[in-house]
């Protein structure tokens, strides 16, 4: 790809990113009423953000075993209100033991 490519890509990209978030608030005008569209719009960052980290958080590691530990100690520890380093170290240490004890037994 030479520089002049890689500029109109950029500007395309660019161009298109602002239309998506620009056309919601040129088309609505008013503040939204209706409960449910209100509803569906407070979860949206939550919904992306979860279809976004469950499937790497599965394949973050060789072993999808080790990783699903550690999703599951993570979520319990999250569950249970301790903090994000708390969550992130606890699922750290359970992957490694997980896949220390998975070398051990092969």
């Amino acid at each position: 790809m030479n520089n002049k490519e890689f500029w109109i890509y950029l500007l395309i990209m660019a161009g298109s990113t602002y239309l998506i978030r620009a056309i919601p608030f040129a088309a609505v005008q008013k503040k939204i009423q209706n409960v449910f569209i209100r509803s569906f719009l407070y979860y949206i960052p939550y919904t992306v953000l979860a279809a976004m980290t469950f499937p790497t958080a599965l394949y973050a590691t060789g072993n999808i075993y080790a990783a699903a530990a550690g999703l599951i100690v993570a979520m319990i520890f999250a569950v249970r209100g301790h903090s994000l380093t708390i969550v992130a170290v606890m699922s750290c240490v359970t992957v490694m033991a997980v896949t220390f004890l998975m070398t051990m037994s092969i």
